[in-house]
């Protein structure tokens, strides 16, 4: 039922003002029933929230909130109409603009935060709202968590693109005339025909000649029978190596070539996420699914053709060299194309992983082409990464953080052959390593010291030492060596070591506990009055250090839970998600974490760009008297956050 019948009063200012109207029940019953998230209330408690709603109608124009003055009394609830919201800045210029129609909300976010209106907020047509009263709303957040969960979430995902668009607008410049699709474009679209399946008793020499008659580089391969679920791939690439160059009968069954399982993507998912997917994941073609089916291949070529300066040509060339000089000037090339992907829109986690697997990839290939060079290894080994390598969330200010670990020797002679061969090894490695622009680590935590180039048995007694003694250099080495992964090699070596970390761990509750104070120690860089505690003089006079006062606690808080709890993961917003998903922390303080995260984080990747721009060395030290008001607002949210987290180990080790 509408309400558009009724006549409309003159322009009003908001609720309260005496022109609403009590709202019949039924027709507010009927209409919250289809809106998120009043959908998933009972019945019982729609039909009490209802009596409480009344009704208003706005002309076009009309200016429901005004930012930093209206008071809310009432959450609106756009009937019919719609509205527009936005900031202005200094020089009248409108800085964000969000349209919402009908089923959407106005003034969450000032009601649970209780302050003004954060936005101005105006109609963009004629506008019937109903008005839920401030009080049912507070309750419904606070006695229904799905409720809440929802509007958090939402207010979290929402202020995060906020400041990602002042960011992009206002401190960065695009360096050329690009039209870049990978955030604008969805996968779904890059699907120009359906798929073509065979059945996996079908003949290789039957997918060959499908794949010619429809000139398509890959062919899905189906399980045979009724059900024709999708259970592998095979391309072209397939059909050259692994039918032409080993000699492989025609007539043989094509399930004998084929790849599997079909890694898949969503097709609503940005061209963006299936590049990553791609290029973690060393595979050309994913299958594409909507609605739980099939619906076409996109292949890496695709993605490429979107963008001239693309990710995937860069990874490309990476694995192509075929001479350590070809990788030195590749990584150099990596800022240039992180600059684009900030202005269309990557958030700081994505950047991350991006700069993440294009270095892992230089490591692999440059790895790859040393031991081409000295002969295999006398042992199985594994380069490890550690720190924010090991995180995946290097930025462009990166020192070598890495180490070796390496199979125990079964003999003497066994133990001088590894200690002479990885020796070498990771000279050469470093060496090359600084060549591509990675420069040394200060602490020399590296594999060219001896003390982090030894045998599995030798790394777990070093974990164990650290763990039973929590000094404070031992806990300084939990920061960097127990975020550690498999960047090369043997990755059993490193799941092993993994293993061992979380059995100790599991036994050394007082380890931890160290751990949760040195994590509280270090507190918010703001002061009584929410000001930013900056330096006061020296080099960085009235800045601060984004990395260790705002990030390090995320950082910190995140590893401590995780090695509580034998979470694996080694990324701190990966580490928080699994946290949440086995309800190790709340719903709620995931989504404020993740959001708070990225936000500092989208700030020092941008500071560090602007700096490679000037020919600066990047840094982590931010000026706020450099940030618009609404990044200075941001930035306060994000590091009061870190109180919540103090919070929440308080709880779980009382005596800190």
């Amino acid at each position: 039922m509408q309400l558009s019948g009724k006549k409309g009063p003159s322009p009003a200012q908001g609720p309260g003002r005496g022109v609403s109207q009590a709202a019949p029940p039924e027709v507010v019953v009927d209409f919250l029933r289809n809106i998120m998230p009043f959908n998933e209330l009972a019945e019982e408690k729609l039909r009490q929230i209802a009596r409480h709603v009344r009704v208003d109608f706005y002309p076009r124009g009309t200016r429901l909130l005004t930012a930093g003055e209206t008071e809310l009394t009432h959450l609106f609830l756009i009937q019919q109409g719609g509205v527009r919201s936005y900031i202005v800045d200094d020089e009248g210029e409108v800085t964000l603009k969000d349209y919402r129609g009908e089923g959407s909300s106005v003034g969450a976010l000032p009601i649970i935060r209780n302050t003004p209106a954060n936005l101005n907020v105006e109609t963009v047509e004629d506008t019937f709202c109903f008005l839920l009263p401030r009080e049912d709303f507070l309750d419904l957040i606070e006695n229904q968590p799905g409720f809440a969960q929802y509007y958090l979430k939402n207010f979290s995902e929402k202020i995060v693109n906020t400041a990602y668009t002042e960011l992009r607008r206002h401190r960065m410049g695009r360096r050329s005339d690009e039209d870049l699709l990978l955030f604008s474009l969805q996968v779904g679209d890059l699907v120009k025909q359906k798929p073509r399946a065979l059945p996996a008793d079908a003949t290789i020499q039957e997918a060959a000649r499908a794949m010619a008659e429809f000139r398509i580089g890959s062919i899905l391969v189906h399980r045979p029978g009724e059900s024709r679920e999708i259970i592998g791939i095979v391309t072209d690439r397939d059909l050259r190596n692994k039918v032409i160059a080993a000699g492989l009968d025609y007539s043989e069954p094509v399930a004998r070539i084929m790849s599997q399982p079909v890694i898949r993507v969503l097709s609503r998912a940005v061209c963006f996420d299936a590049l990553l997917t791609m290029m973690s994941s060393g595979i050309h073609h994913l299958a594409v699914e909507q609605k739980g089916q099939v619906v076409g291949v996109v292949t890496s070529h695709d993605i490429m053709l979107l963008q001239g300066n693309s990710p995937y040509l860069l990874f490309k060339e990476i694995g192509k060299q075929r001479t350590m000089d070809g990788l030195y000037p590749l990584s150099r090339r990596i800022p240039d194309m992180i600059r684009n992907l900030v202005i269309e829109g990557a958030k700081a986690s994505n950047i991350a992983r991006m700069i993440s697997i294009l270095n892992d990839h230089i490591l692999t290939r440059l790895l790859t082409l040393l031991e081409e060079e000295m002969g295999p290894p006398p042992l199985e080994y594994c380069w490890l990464l550690l720190g924010s390598e090991g995180r995946r969330e290097q930025t462009f200010k990166t020192d070598q953080d890495n180490a070796i670990i390496y199979a125990d020797p079964g003999s003497d002679s066994e133990r001088r052959a590894a200690e002479e061969y990885f020796g070498r090894f990771a000279r050469q490695a470093i060496d090359h390593l600084v060549k591509c622009g990675y420069p040394l680590c200060p602490g020399e935590i590296m594999a060219v010291n001896p003390r982090w180039c030894q045998p599995l048995s030798v790394w777990k007694e070093y974990f164990s030492s650290w763990v039973e003694t929590p000094e404070p250099r031992e806990l300084l080495n939990a920061t960097i060596f127990f975020d550690f992964r498999a960047g090369f090699g043997r990755t059993a070596l490193a799941d092993e070591l993994r293993a061992h970390l979380n059995r100790i761990t599991g036994r050394q509750e007082i380890y931890l506990l160290h751990m949760a104070r040195e994590c509280m120690a270090s507190r918010a860089p703001l002061s009584f009055f929410k000001n930013f505690i900056v330096e006061k003089n020296g080099e960085h006079r009235n800045k601060l250090d984004i990395k260790h006062q705002g990030l390090a606690p995320f950082v910190n808080f995140a590893r401590i839970l995780a090695l509580r709890h034998n979470v694996n993961e080694t990324n701190t917003l990966a580490r928080l998600h699994v946290l949440a998903d086995e309800g190790h922390i709340s719903g709620d303080l995931w989504s404020t974490a993740h959001a708070a995260y990225e936000m500092q984080m989208q700030l020092r990747i941008v500071h560090q760009l602007n700096q490679i721009d000037r020919g600066e060395e990047p840094d982590n030290y931010i000026d706020p008297g450099q940030l618009s008001d609404l990044e200075k607002r941001m930035l306060r949210d994000a590091f009061e956050v870190i109180d919540r987290l103090h919070a929440v180990l308080k709880l779980m080790f009382p005596v800190v």
